[in-house]
C-alpha cells in the first residue's frame, strides 16, 4: 500500500449463494421500524442488495463480489471514482454474498476464501457498520477504502494532491508550485488522535468512524494513511493492516466495528467511537470472530508513582491476538481500559511514546483486572540520569526539534522546512530547536555539537547516549570527538524496512546508542569547545532523502 492506489489481493473462485431471510416486511416488537423509518428494507436489483436504512440513505452491495456499488445520500450518489467501488483492498474475486434482515437490522455477508466481510444497517440511521475478519495471510485484506466522487468534498490538505501535480517521491509524494508537499500519507494523526476521519461541505459529512483497532498492528502511536483526495476523487480508509513502518507482526481475526457516516454536515455522533459504540443488536448476527461486551473484560490501575507530570501517559495491553490502550489520567496516573478480550497481556506505560515500565495482566471476561499503583523504576527513565549536557527530553519522540512538528504532515524537501543543517552550540538555549529532528547520510551527517567541560570533567571518561525513534536504510550514528576519537559502528537495531522519514512517519523501534568515550579525548583547555561530530552510517540507502537515515529523540552527555 506503499505506492499506488492499486493493491490486488489473491484471487480465487467461489460459487454465488444469495440467500434472503426475511426480506423487508414490516416486524412486530421493540425491533420493528419507526414511523420515521418506514422505508426501511432492502431489495434485489439482479447484481446488488440495494438497502434503505429509512432515513436519508440507500446503499448498493455487489452480489457478485461484496462492493459497495452506490452510496446515495439525500440524493446524490457519492461513491465510485476512476471505474472503481468501495472495497476491501482493491476488491475481492467472486464471493458468496447473503443478506438478512432482523427486525431493525439488515447484515450482508461476504465470504472470500477464508475472509469474511460484513455491512450491517440499522432502521433510521445514515451509518453503515462494518466488520472484517482477516482470518490468516492467504487472502491481502488490508484496508477498507471508501471511494469518492470528484468535487463533492475538494481540498487542500497534507493529505491532498489535487493541487500538488510534480510527482517528488515514489508515485505518492507531491510538489505543489509554491514548494509545499502533499501525500496521501500525510495525515498528521497517530491512531490514538483520531476516533474518526473524513470531510465535510457544511451541509454533507462523509466519514469513516474508526475501529477499536484491536486487532491492528503497531499500537496507539502508530501513523498510517487515513485519507486522499486528488482530481480524480477521494478516498478514506480504515487500516486493519499497514505493512508500511510496522513494529508489529499481523494480527488476525473480526476487526470492527468502523462506520461509514453520513450527517448533515457535523462531525458524526460521540455514540459512535470507539469505546463508545454499544452493538449488544449485533450480538446474534452470527458474525464471524464476535464477541460480545459480557465476553470481554476490563483492567483498572489505581494510579502511577515516578511520572514526569509534564508528560502524557498511556498504558497499553498487547498480546499476539490483540492490542488496546488507555490514557493515564494526568493527577494521579489513574487509568481504565475497556472492552478487552480474555487472555494474558504485556501492560506497558509510556512516557510520550517512550515505553518506561511493563508488566503482565490477565483478563478474564466479564471481570475487572485491578491493579494496585504501578511504580517507574527511577532508571527506567533516561531523563532521570544525571548529566553534564542535554538535547532535548526523553519521550519516545523527536517533538522539540528542528522540523519535528512539519515532518509529520509534509516531505522533508517541503519549502517550509529550516534548513537540516547547521550546528548546535551547547549553552546557547537554542540547542534543541537548532538539531534537526533527521539525521540522513546524504543530507546533514557531520552535524557538530560545541560543548565545554570543566577540569574535573575533562579528566574522566564519560558516556554519550543517543537516542532514535527509527531509521531508514540502517542509518545510526557515528561519532567522532575533537578529530582525535573515533566511536566503532554500532550495530543496527531491528527496525522496518519501508519509508518513514519522508511519508509522515518517525515511528519505529525507540533504541539508545551508547558511547564510551575515554578522557583522552577531551580538551584539556575548559577554554576551549570540545566538538563532537555525529555521522550518519550505512551502505544501503540512495541519495539524499532517501539515504539512510535516522529519526532523533535526545542526546546526552552523562555525569
Amino acid at each position: 500500500m506503499s505506492g499506488s492506489d492499486s493493491h490486488p489481493v489473491r484471487r480465487r473462485t467461489f460459487v454465488l449463494s444469495a440467500v434472503a431471510a426475511a426480506g423487508s416486511a414490516a416486524l412486530a416488537g421493540p425491533l420493528a421500524p419507526t414511523a420515521a423509518a418506514a422505508a426501511f428494507g432492502y431489495s434485489d436489483d439482479g447484481s446488488n442488495y440495494v438497502v434503505d436504512t429509512g432515513a436519508h440513505l440507500v446503499f448498493k452491495v455487489s452480489k457478485t463480489n461484496g462492493d459497495l456499488t452506490s452510496l446515495v445520500y439525500r440524493g446524490t450518489e457519492y461513491q465510485g471514482y476512476g471505474g472503481k467501488n468501495s472495497h476491501i483492498e482493491s476488491g475481492l474475486g467472486s464471493s458468496t454474498v447473503t443478506i438478512l434482515q432482523s427486525g431493525s437490522t439488515i447484515l450482508i455477508s461476504v465470504t472470500y476464501g477464508t475472509l469474511k466481510h460484513y455491512y450491517a444497517a440499522r432502521s433510521g440511521e445514515n451509518n453503515i457498520y462494518l466488520w472484517t475478519n482477516k482470518a490468516d495471510a492467504s487472502v491481502s485484506a488490508t484496508r477498507y477504502i471508501v471511494r469518492v466522487k470528484a468535487g463533492l468534498f475538494l481540498n487542500d490538505e497534507p493529505d491532498s494532491y489535487t493541487y500538488a501535480p510534480t510527482t517528488i517521491e515514489a508515485s505518492d509524494v507531491f510538489a505543489k508550485s509554491d514548494g509545499q508537499t502533499r501525500s496521501k500519507h500525510y495525515a498528521k494523526l497517530r491512531v490514538a488522535d483520531y476516533d474518526y476521519i473524513g470531510w465535510t461541505t457544511g451541509g454533507v459529512g462523509l466519514w469513516i468512524v474508526r475501529s477499536n483497532h484491536e486487532k491492528a498492528s503497531g499500537g496507539p502511536f502508530y501513523r498510517s494513511l487515513l485519507r486522499h483526495q486528488s482530481a480524480d476523487g477521494g478516498g478514506l480508509y480504515e487500516i486493519l493492516y499497514y505493512g508500511q513502518n510496522q513494529t508489529e507482526e499481523q494480527r488476525f481475526g473480526l476487526q470492527g466495528p468502523y462506520v461509514i457516516a453520513f450527517t448533515d454536515g457535523g462531525a458524526p455522533s460521540s455514540s459512535l467511537f470507539p469505546g463508545t459504540l454499544t452493538t449488544s443488536w449485533a450480538d446474534s448476527l452470527g458474525i464471524s470472530g464476535y464477541v460480545s461486551a459480557g465476553g470481554r473484560g476490563r483492567v483498572a490501575g489505581v494510579g502511577i508513582t515516578g511520572r514526569n507530570t509534564a508528560y502524557p501517559y498511556t498504558v497499553g495491553l498487547a498480546n499476539s491476538a490483540a492490542q488496546y490502550w488507555g490514557s493515564a489520567r494526568a493527577s494521579d496516573g489513574y487509568f481504565s481500559v475497556t472492552g478487552i478480550l480474555p487472555g494474558t497481556y504485556t501492560l506497558t506505560v509510556h512516557k510520550g511514546e517512550l515505553a518506561v515500565h511493563s508488566t503482565s495482566v490477565t483478563v478474564s471476561a466479564g471481570a475487572t483486572t485491578t491493579l494496585n499503583s504501578l511504580a517507574i523504576p527511577s532508571s527506567n527513565d533516561p531523563s532521570n540520569a544525571s548529566a553534564i549536557w542535554r538535547i532535548n527530553d526523553w519521550t519516545g519522540t523527536p517533538s522539540g526539534f528542528k522540523n519535528a512538528d512539519l515532518m509529520t504532515y509534509a516531505h522533508p524537501s517541503d519549502v517550509r522546512a529550516a534548513a537540516w543543517t547547521g550546528n548546535v552550540v551547547i549553552g546557547s538555549g537554542t540547542e534543541t530547536s537548532a538539531f534537526p529532528c533527521y539525521l540522513w547520510k546524504d543530507v546533514n551527517s557531520g552535524l557538530l555539537v560545541y560543548f565545554r567541560l570543566t577540569a574535573t570533567q575533562a579528566a574522566a571518561a564519560h558516556t554519550l547516549r543517543i537516542g532514535v525513534t527509527t531509521a531508514y536504510a540502517n542509518g545510526r550514528p557515528q561519532v567522532v570527538v575533537n578529530d582525535s576519537w573515533t566511536s566503532a559502528i554500532p550495530s543496527p537495531p531491528t527496525q522496518p524496512s519501508t519509508r518513514s522519514l519522508t511519508n509522515g512517519s518517525y515511528r519505529g523501534n525507540n533504541h539508545t546508542f551508547t558511547y564510551s568515550i575515554p578522557a583522552s579525548a577531551w580538551l584539556t583547555d575548559t577554554g576551549q569547545y570540545n566538538v563532537l561530530k555525529i555521522n550518519v552510517v550505512s551502505g544501503s540507502g540512495t541519495t539524499s532523502f532517501l539515504s539512510a537515515g535516522t529519526s532523533i529523540d535526545a542526546i546526552d552527555l552523562l555525569a
